[in-house]
């Protein structure tokens, strides 16, 4: 399940630092949020489809691991992306 062109597109101009931005923190964690929203939906309906929960748990840890870096290295930044995307924090 992946993104269309146009939603990720969105995603960057919303978050991006400029217009082909697709490398900074803020970015991946939003593209990363979005697609656990996408996979929490389908597997509301598809209760079974282990192979999609286990890509659903393989994200959840990655967005984990790319919000500890920031949180390290900005914590302005961090509490910002927290803040826009609605994710409890530490």
């Amino acid at each position: 399940m992946s993104l269309a062109k146009t939603q990720k597109e969105e995603i960057v101009k919303e978050f991006g630092r400029h217009q082909k931005d697709t490398g900074s923190p803020e970015v991946q964690i939003a593209l990363t949020t979005t697609r656990i929203l996408e996979l929490t939906d389908h597997l509301k309906e598809h209760t079974h489809d282990e192979s999609s929960r286990m890509g659903l748990l393989k994200l959840v840890g990655q967005r984990r691991r790319l919000l500890a870096y920031l949180r390290k290295e900005d914590y302005q930044r961090y509490i910002a992306i927290s803040d826009s995307l609605g994710l409890r924090r530490k």
